[in-house]
């Protein structure tokens, strides 16, 4: 998909999240990135075969008593 030098990782790697936004929707909290990958302002995201990814949380660190 993506037509630009350096061309984007593909959405099958590890690091296709950095692939160029090419359409972006803050109103509705996607956007489209260039390897076809959608992702959520949530983190979660939809690959081009259809695979849901699940948003990353990161864990409460706990208290710490003082």
């Amino acid at each position: 998909m993506c037509s630009h030098q350096p061309a984007c990782p593909a959405a099958d790697r590890p690091d296709h999240q950095v692939a160029v936004t090419v359409s972006a929707h803050p109103e509705q909290g996607w956007s489209l990135l260039c390897n076809g990958t959608i992702v959520f302002d949530d983190t979660g995201e939809l690959l081009p075969d259809g695979r849901a990814v699940g948003p990353r949380r990161i864990p409460d660190t706990p208290a710490v008593a003082a």
